[in-house]
């Protein structure tokens, strides 16, 4: 068969994406970037705001259009908040919830009664890195979470947190390499909470993977800032660990914070801020901020600009806040107007800008090691360096695809 795989929303989705895809080519079926040519399609969906709804029922009706032969699954966040998807959008064929995500591909199988003896099969093994070429491998090493932040239905639609075995994430991360990956990022739901339900924890499976696997590059997605002890920034004497950490602030004010049942103040914050920077070279730290929380005064709003403003991220995620059904915050009082949202992002917006080319100009003169991924049709060769500078250059005369090269950064892109 000819499976066309889809996906929005954050790296655990690409993670599990890129997991079936090995799975449908281990049993001999074939990946197709074309849905139009596919004899399955499946969507992985996103329910973390609003408009990640909207967009995961408008890829859904899309792929149907493009392929109404095809047979089509669905999972994913969204197809788990609403049992009454299928009925609501008659060409679903099949919803698989998120408890059941690991075993999609027998599901699929079994119950759509698809072929499972195709023709031609591949080799053993083989990987389908097709969502980030053959640079960078998203590995997923848990799943759900044990608190409840609350803004976030992720945590309702995802359930409890299950840990991988070291030995299962281990294993990935060497097959990926032996296939040309370079880059392994460890994703999770709760990345911070790996091991809460197999006795051990992240600090544990890093150092096991650097000690079990070759593999040149290990980077970290999402960390809540609780979650690091006080050791943790000593992995990074290990240069194969990407100096860059995603550590989620939300708000830069603590009476916003409470209501958000966030388990970090800002002080707390700032100390962990400072440590990481007096322990990692050349640290790179980005963040995500929600923007008009329920209940977010003017004063709350201008404390919390100050206090990002004096942290410095050198990227912001900005989310305006998405009323979600079935969270704590739906209910809270004094939900903010949209037009005040919409300016407080923009406020926020061009204070990330500023911060952002502050941070890349202190990086000028520099040299650090870039993963070259690809050149465009202009003739730009572009990657990421170990702190994840997205950096390009203009050179015809070397073939850098898929290597990792030292370079230093002489300027600033528009």
């Amino acid at each position: 068969m000819q499976i066309h795989l889809k996906t929005l929303g954050c790296r655990l989705n690409e993670a599990e994406l890129q997991s079936w895809a090995n799975d449908f080519r281990s049993r001999g079926h074939r990946i197709e970037p074309d849905a139009e040519r596919a004899d399955l399609l499946v969507i992985n969906t996103c329910a973390v705001t609003r408009e990640a709804v909207k967009k995961s029922r408008q890829i859904i009706r899309r792929a149907h259009r493009q392929n109404p032969e095809a047979k089509l699954v669905v999972s994913g966040c969204y197809a788990s908040l609403d049992q009454e998807l299928h009925q609501d959008i008659e060409s679903i064929d099949l919803l698989i919830d998120n408890k059941d995500k690991d075993r999609l591909v027998d599901i699929t199988l079994r119950e759509l009664n698809l072929k499972t003896m195709p023709a031609m099969s591949t080799e053993p093994g083989e990987t389908a890195l097709f969502t980030r070429g053959r640079n960078r491998a998203f590995i997923k090493v848990q799943d759900g979470c044990r608190y409840r932040c609350t803004f976030c239905i992720v945590t309702v639609a995802r359930g409890d947190e299950r840990s991988r075995t070291p030995s299962q994430i281990i294993d990935e991360i060497n097959t990926t390499y032996e296939q040309g990956v370079q880059e392994v990022v460890l994703t999770g739901v709760h990345l911070g909470g790996y091991g809460s339900d197999l006795e051990t924890n992240l600090h544990r499976l890093i150092t096991q993977i650097l000690s079990e696997t070759d593999v040149p590059r290990i980077r970290l997605g999402s960390l809540e800032p609780w979650d690091l002890p006080n050791d943790f920034f000593s992995l990074f004497s290990n240069t194969r660990l990407m100096p860059h950490l995603h550590l989620p602030l939300q708000s830069g004010c603590d009476s916003v914070l409470k209501r958000m049942a966030r388990r970090c103040k800002t002080g707390e914050f700032e100390k962990l801020v400072l440590q990481a920077r007096q322990s990692i070279r050349d640290f790179n730290l980005t963040t995500d901020i929600i923007v008009g929380f329920p209940g977010e005064t003017d004063e709350e709003w201008n404390n919390s600009l100050t206090y990002i403003s004096s942290i410095g991220f050198s990227h912001i995620h900005v989310f305006p806040y998405s009323k979600r059904t079935g969270t704590r915050a739906a209910n809270l009082p004094d939900q903010v107007d949209i037009p005040v949202t919409r300016k407080r992002s923009r406020e926020l917006h061009e204070l990330a800008c500023t911060m952002r080319h502050t941070y890349l100009q202190a990086m000028q003169g520099k040299s650090f090691p870039v993963l070259w991924e690809n050149r465009n049709e202009n003739g730009l060769w572009s990657g990421y360096t170990n702190n994840y500078m997205r950096v390009v250059l203009e050179d015809d005369a070397v073939e850098l695809e898929n290597r990792i090269l030292p370079a230093r950064i002489t300027g600033i892109h528009s």
